[in-house]
């Protein structure tokens, strides 16, 4: 089942395929690329070879990655959006460009290729947060890309417990942290995570949902059915009320 109105499906646990090379994965966009979008991309490489000076890499970068975007090639679209953020320096723009990764992974078919966007967003997010070390919105996505993409979890896990240990009740730290202890079978840890979002957020929908997970991972099955009544009434949605409502009718 998935989150209500959540934004990406829900990891079942660290990818620890290989990653894919951009080298492969660019070979394999190429073939995607109409004739003249083809030659475009060739005349912008071509250009690039000539350049030394890294300002001017950048906006050259930026239009290859346009490209290829309208292209809808969009893993390869990414790449070189980072090569230009990373010139850059820019903490906006390398934040961004690890978001760019980490949604395409939300999406993306190929564990593969998945585990090379991890490592690309986690590359761009962690040279954003030498910039910004105390930014929180890059630290949470820095923690996401290591727990759902790459083969090191428990590296996102000590950024979240950092930031809780500064904020006992922050929501997106405990949300994830949450939801980490559901995929270990730690159901009590996760207990403790949502009812502290709940404290402060009652109606939190998404923190109701994963607590009924953790009460029936538990067993508690009375406590799980109550809590999914209570996120159905709040959510307010007829799909999402169907499949709760089958999901009861399978405790009962």
């Amino acid at each position: 089942m998935q989150r209500p109105n959540s934004g990406g499906s829900v990891s079942q646990g660290p990818n620890t395929m290989k990653p894919a090379s951009f080298d492969s994965i660019v070979t394999v966009s190429r073939k995607q690329l109409p004739k003249t979008v083809a030659d475009t991309v060739v005349t912008i490489e071509n250009e690039l070879t000539a350049i030394h000076d890294s300002s001017r890499m950048a906006s050259v970068f930026l239009r290859l990655s346009k490209v290829w975007e309208r292209a809808k090639q969009m893993p390869v679209a990414a790449y070189y959006n980072a090569r230009a953020a990373k010139l850059e320096n820019s903490e906006k723009k390398l934040t961004f460009a690890g978001q760019f990764f980490l949604q395409l992974m939300e999406s993306e078919q190929s564990p593969s290729v998945q585990a090379w966007e991890a490592g690309e967003a986690v590359s761009c997010l962690e040279q954003s947060l030498k910039i910004d070390p105390d930014n929180e919105d890059t630290k949470l996505a820095l923690a996401t890309g290591y727990i759902e993409g790459t083969g090191e979890p428990m590296r996102g896990v000590q950024i979240l417990l950092a930031i809780t240990r500064e904020k006992p009740d922050d929501i997106p730290a405990n949300m994830l942290l949450g939801r980490m202890s559901i995929q270990s079978g730690q159901f009590d840890k996760a207990v403790g995570r949502f009812e502290t979002i709940l404290k402060t957020e009652p109606e939190n929908k998404e923190a109701l949902y994963f607590l009924a997970q953790a009460y029936e991972g538990k067993g508690d099955k009375k406590k799980a059915i109550e809590l999914l009544e209570k996120c159905k009434q709040i959510v307010n949605d007829p799909g999402f009320s169907k499949e709760i409502d089958q999901h009861i009718n399978s405790l009962k």
